[in-house]
């Protein structure tokens, strides 16, 4: 309620400037327009000033919000589910922003269903690791983008067929990722046979 009127205060304040500095009429105006609180007053000679009815109609509304759905649940049952809506969101903005659901460059549908399921099936392996390490430790959980830059980083340095020195560093994410799957990753050098081992055993 407070963020609101906070808010709408700012706009009032833009509202009057407006009304000092120019027309009105000359200013884009929308629903959600500063330009809401500005009415026009007289037949003759039409002069404009702040809408004070307005402001007070929508002061009546601070801190209530609606849920329009087509469901007919229980009211707590809907309730619970909008309150799970931001879970949703966030594996929208993982999927835009890790894993670049978006933009896509193909035009065939097959490609693009296919590009689709690639990106879902990645979220969905992602969602079960995050589980595996929250459940390890709470204390040092990584986020979407470290865990996903971790992986992305372990790359390995081929000397000479003798052996293989790590190109990465320490961090929470690999604590966490060794902690769970214990993959000895956590190295700084490795011998060929015993990284082939390794990928052979896991993969």
């Amino acid at each position: 309620m407070e963020y609101q009127r906070f808010i709408r205060n700012r706009q009032i304040e833009r509202a009057k400037s407006i009304l000092d500095k120019m027309d009105p009429d000359e200013y884009k105006k929308g629903p959600n327009d500063v330009t809401r609180f500005i009415k026009k007053v007289g037949k003759v000679k039409i002069t404009y000033e702040i809408d004070n009815d307005r402001i007070r109609e929508e002061e009546k509304y601070d801190g209530f919000y609606a849920i329009a759905t087509n469901l007919d649940d229980d009211v707590k049952d809907i309730i619970a589910i909008n309150e799970q809506r931001y879970q949703i969101e966030d594996c929208f903005r993982i999927l835009k922003t890790d894993f670049s659901s978006r933009p896509y460059f193909h035009r065939n549908i097959g490609r693009i269903i296919a590009h689709f399921m690639i990106c879902y099936t990645a979220l969905l392996i992602y969602r079960l690791l995050e589980v595996k390490l929250n459940s390890f430790n709470k204390e040092i959980y990584p986020t979407t983008h470290n865990i996903v830059e971790t992986m992305q980083n372990m790359q390995v340095a081929n000397i000479s067929d003798m052996a293989y020195v790590s190109q990465y560093t320490g961090s929470k994410a690999l604590t966490a990722l060794e902690g769970v799957f214990a993959l000895g990753l956590d190295r700084k050098n490795f011998l060929p046979k015993d990284l082939n081992k390794k990928c052979r055993k896991k993969f």
